[in-house]
């Protein structure tokens, strides 16, 4: 593989790593016989560009209209009718691989990020710690005179790290962004987002706007501040919005657009996209379509009840993808408004890996998921249809079945995370320059990955990369320009080697042969159900296949008896490659996790929020709110922990006592009986430990027992903390309790709250 070397900066002070400067000048006595000198500051060169990655998630090949799909999205449409579509570009099968290998050009293993940094393991390809040594486009734009933004969804940070207490230096502004705006982890809801900005968390509530306006409004707001103090500076803009990762919310005017749009069922939208993407010329000559992937179920083969609710889930999506590409259109009309666009250079990434198999084989509404029809809670199609109307809003929390996404990943088999596939890795990218893309609608086949767009980048805007940033004496980066692509419609591909793995799953690309090999993940396989309790079969009993992707781009006559000794030379490269990135060793989709850590004695304190990782355990454990009640009107939430979806609320309302415990699906409330006076309180809620999947809780108040209740299964919902965190004197995003408005801030004085917990 061709690599990128760095080049030193010349001449120029660094932006981060700034020393005291010899000084040039003449230090006389009085300023009259002194010489001034300033250090030349900082600036990116005449006329250089501003950048905008563009970086959606969950979208597979075949969702969006620009590449054949039946969802609209004018404004992709109109980038790739005024730049260019890459038809063979990659990303890394899932979201936190493909992020990491995208800011840094390099590859996911080779910093560290293997998989998602929830499920780091103490190995250098899996710790979740992306290295200094490997400098993200935000250090090497802003050492080279750019301001920096990010916006949406960051997912490289270690959970333990992504708390109020820090550490901050691989949170978004650690890493070479000036401002951030946007949540740290994997997903959150659309509705009631976890917000940070920089480093602060953003209380929004009661809030009705859409994450996707929240983060547009303020790419915009960055941008007018930017350029109206400055107008000749470029900036470098990462827009990288939740959409369309589950939850997939949307206003209803969205969703009404599409009533009806998929009652043809999965199987026919994959036809009709892949016709369309032939005539598009965007599959090679002799492409087919597979077959359904086993487990789906023909449209025609479910029942009445299945299409409606199915279909419906369809609608959702597509909503919520139209409407991001309408944000994405905000942006782009604002730039063309104060002159910004044509020299403005946009890479859009539709999709940070194929489309989501989280959704289960009839999706999810988000009440409890896991609602299949054969699931052992019973709970199937009926109590899908109980939330029809419901799917989309903030009281749900959708997922669409599997059949769609195959539907989307058209014309590829397989998944997200299944970095064997195309269907896991192959995603659109447009490239769209006015100032310097001539050949504008056209289409490229060069193969290209996600790691090529950092030096794509660089070559574009001419800027040059310093060879220590921050004091770190910088890696090579490991993508290769597809620069040499814009002006070139037939040039040779120059990115001809290319590894991949996903929990187990992995595969190796050289000069359009591809030998793969599929390792079940503990969630799902081609003939098995969800199952958290299936084992992975031995890494060597997995079977290896080869493909000839240059005629055979979609994957469906596996070659491996016929050139065995070919199967065997890339089964050979990929080890090598494997070795040079950190990939091993191997691990299943959850093996190897350490033990979650278990404070046994937490103390948080008045108005604070513990939002990323409290662990409640299932052991014995108490909670004790100290407040003091100053008038007889005082009330509000003392302690809340989790959401809508499942979760725990103590407050106070009419002078009483209330704790309501939520599985997502229906409440369990205790309260007081009598009253509280003004004075000083100490309320406890004391667990038992879980016996037979059972649980109950008991409420104190001054040490006297007041009410105690059996929560039953209920008692899992403790451990919801993860989700949307604990808060203590207010319920911070959604809430848990319907007999409440907004955040209910307690109006009384909260002196803290302590959490004990038996630690196992």
């Amino acid at each position: 593989m061709l690599i990128l070397f760095l080049v030193m900066l010349q001449n120029s002070v660094h932006a981060q790593h700034d020393p005291r400067p010899v000084f040039k000048g003449v230090q006389g006595k009085t300023l009259a016989d002194s010489k001034q000198w300033f250090p030349e500051k900082l600036k990116a060169p005449q006329g250089a560009p501003n950048v905008i990655w563009i970086l959606l998630d969950d979208v597979g090949f075949g969702a969006s209209e620009a590449f054949g799909g039946l969802i609209g999205t004018p404004t992709i449409d109109s980038l790739a009718a005024k730049g260019l579509r890459y038809t063979n570009f990659h990303t890394c099968a899932i979201c936190a691989p493909t992020r990491a290998a995208l800011l840094t050009g390099r590859n996911s293993h080779a910093v560290s990020m293997g998989h998602h940094p929830e499920l780091a393991v103490g190995e250098p390809g899996y710790n979740g710690d992306m290295p200094f040594e490997a400098g993200t486009v935000a250090e090497i734009f802003k050492e080279n005179g750019y301001n920096t933004f990010a916006l949406g969804k960051w997912h490289s940070t270690l959970p333990e790290e992504a708390s109020p207490a820090g550490p901050y230096n691989r949170w978004p502004t650690g890493r070479g962004f000036e401002h951030f705006y946007g949540f740290l982890g994997g997903q959150t809801d659309q509705w009631h987002p976890l917000l940070i900005e920089e480093t602060n968390q953003v209380n929004i509530e009661p809030n009705t706007k859409h994450l996707n306006d929240l983060i547009t409004e303020k790419a915009i707001e960055y941008i007018a501040n930017q350029k109206s103090a400055d107008a000749d500076k470029p900036f470098f803009l990462y827009f990288a919005p939740g959409a369309t990762h589950a939850p997939h919310q949307v206003y209803k005017e969205w969703i009404d657009q599409y009533k009806g749009r998929f009652d043809m069922g999965w199987d026919k939208y994959r036809e009709a996209v892949f016709k369309q993407q032939q005539q598009m010329g965007l599959l090679p000559a002799g492409t087919k379509l597979p077959p359904r992937q086993p487990g789906v179920k023909a449209w025609d083969a479910l029942s009445k009840d299945e299409q409606k609710m199915f279909a419906h889930f369809m609608e959702v999506y597509a909503a919520y993808l139209s409407f991001t590409d309408h944000e994405i259109g905000r942006i782009v009309n604002y730039l063309k408004d104060i002159g910004q666009l044509d020299n403005t250079l946009i890479f859009l990434m539709i999709g940070d890996n194929g489309a989501s198999k989280e959704g289960t084989y009839s999706g999810s509404a988000g009440a409890g998921n896991a609602i299949a029809p054969e699931s052992p809670n019973g709970e199937g199609i009926q109590f899908l249809l109980s939330k029809y109307d419901k799917l989309g809003t903030e009281y749900t929390s959708p997922n669409y079945p599997l059949g769609w996404s195959q539907a989307c990943n058209t014309p590829f088999r397989y998944w997200k995370s299944d970095a064997n596939s195309e269907g896991g890795s192959h995603n659109p990218l447009i490239i769209f320059y006015p100032n310097g893309i001539k050949d504008k609608g056209s289409i490229r086949t060069q193969y290209g990955h996600v790691i090529d767009i950092l030096p794509t980048t660089i070559d574009l805007t001419g800027i040059k990369v310093p060879d220590t940033i921050n004091g770190y004496k910088q890696e090579p980066v490991q993508g290769i320009s597809l620069a040499y692509s814009i002006d070139n419609a037939t040039a040779a591909s120059r990115h001809t080697t290319q590894y991949y793995e996903i929990h187990g799953g992995r595969a190796v690309y050289k000069d359009g042969w591809k030998a793969e090999v599929y390792h079940p993940r503990n969630i799902f396989s081609d003939s098995i159900k969800p199952d958290i309790n299936f084992a992975a079969p031995p890494f060597d009993k997995d079977k290896w296949e080869l493909y000839n992707l240059n005629e055979d781009w979609t994957e469906t006559t596996d070659l491996a008896s016929t050139y065995p000794e070919k199967l065997e030379a890339l089964k050979t490269l990929f080890d090598s490659l494997a070795v040079a990135n950190n990939v091993y060793p191997l691990k299943n989709y959850r093996q190897g996790l350490p033990a979650p850590f278990i404070n046994p004695k937490t103390v948080l304190y008045g108005q604070s929020t513990a939002r990323f990782k409290v662990n409640i355990g299932k052991g014995a454990l108490s909670i004790i709110s100290v407040i003091d009640i100053n008038k007889p009107t005082d009330e509000g939430v003392l302690f809340a922990a989790g959401g809508i979806f499942g979760g725990v609320s103590l407050y106070i309302k009419e002078n009483k006592i209330h704790l309501v415990v939520s599985d997502g699906r229906s409440d369990t409330t205790i309260s007081s009986i009598q009253k509280l006076n003004t004075g000083n309180y100490a309320i406890k809620l004391a667990f038992t430990p879980e016996v037979a999947n059972s649980r109950t809780v008991t409420i104190f108040i001054n040490d006297e027992k007041i009410s105690a209740a059996d929560l039953g299964a209920r008692a899992k919902q403790l451990s919801m903390a993860g989700s949307e965190g604990i808060s203590v004197g207010k319920d911070m995003n959604s809430k848990v309790a319907e007999a409440y408005k907004g955040t209910y801030a307690f109006t009384g004085t909260m002196h803290r709250v302590t959490i004990e917990q038996e630690v196992k």
